[in-house]
């Protein structure tokens, strides 16, 4: 698909794979937008508010298996080269998790689904041919695709335009993200899964004993002390939404003490977050499905790098 919006100098365009349907659009000739321009932080999500034409639109890409990263990207590559500035880009837990999603504004399920506990989010802006332009991708994934929020702020002489064409290959995983070292999954998605960990229902105990998955962990985050990284611990639909969420974050906490206790981990470079039930991997009508929900993930929140 082409995403074209009209200048006076000429279409400017983000491309999107051809497995990707456009599956909303909401354009007002004359709207505001609050463009977050930075973190969550003390019950606040810094924002400037833009006028102008907006257009809001909701993409799916029918792919299994990539990254957020992956799915940003491409069309971060494209913005830049179109002379937009990266303002502000941050990913889950280090853009202020819950309380980032639910500060800003999103399109509606099902043609928007968000996962909130595994997204990115970019604001830029460039100064167009007739004014100022801004620009806001959400990028998030669920088990069975990736789905990406534009909204697009210009001035009001422009129109924005929808050609749907084809103009690539499908995306497809570049990878397994779940594959490969920790380190590398680290290195490259910034996530991975504790999959050698083990909780029962309704427990926040971690089995004793040493677990592959954590010196991994360790390693890591000794071959790089400027690096924080977050656990989030996720639950199975067994109860209420918000038992899960303590549940979660207190089996977060549990994984962060044995990480400082058990394997010398500078505690500043680890943080412990619960997302309960919102973001399952597999399917909770199964007890298999409800075992693979039941997980501590890592997620890199912060290097200098």
């Amino acid at each position: 698909m082409l995403w074209v919006l009209g200048t006076a100098g000429g279409a400017e365009t983000l491309q999107f794979p051809s497995n990707a349907t456009l599956q909303t659009q909401e354009i007002a000739a004359l709207d505001s937008y609050a463009m977050p321009v930075d973190i969550w932080a003390n019950g606040v999500l810094p924002a400037e508010m833009v006028e102008g034409t907006v257009t809001k639109q909701a993409w799916r890409i029918d792919t299994q298996g990539l990254t957020t990263l992956q799915l940003l990207r491409p069309l971060r590559d494209q913005l830049r080269d179109d002379r937009y500035q990266i303002v502000f880009e941050c990913q889950t837990e280090a853009c202020g998790g819950f309380d980032f999603r639910f500060g800003t504004m999103t399109l509606p399920p099902p043609e928007m689904q968000i996962n909130i506990g595994d997204f990115r989010f970019l604001s830029a802006v460039r100064i167009g041919a007739d004014g100022p332009e801004q620009l806001t991708l959400l990028v998030t994934r669920t088990a069975q695709a990736g789905f990406v929020q534009v909204v697009h702020v210009g001035p009001e002489s422009q129109t924005a335009k929808l050609a749907t064409v084809a103009v690539g290959p499908a995306l497809g995983a570049i990878e397994d993200v779940n594959t490969g070292s920790l380190a590398d999954q680290l290195g490259v998605s910034g996530h991975a899964i504790l999959a050698d960990l083990t909780f029962e229902i309704g427990s926040s105990q971690l089995a004793v004993g040493n677990m592959e998955s954590l010196q991994a962990l360790a390693d890591y985050l000794a071959d790089h002390p400027d690096r924080k990284v977050a656990l989030v611990g996720h639950t199975d639909a067994s109860g209420s939404l918000d038992a899960n969420i303590a549940l979660s974050k207190r089996r977060a906490g549990s994984v962060v003490e044995r990480l400082v206790s058990d394997y010398g981990v500078a505690r500043a470079q680890l943080a412990a977050e619960g997302m309960g039930y919102l973001a399952p991997i597999a399917s909770n009508l199964t007890e298999a499905g409800r075992q693979e929900n039941r997980r501590v993930e890592v997620i890199v929140t912060s290097t200098t790098d």
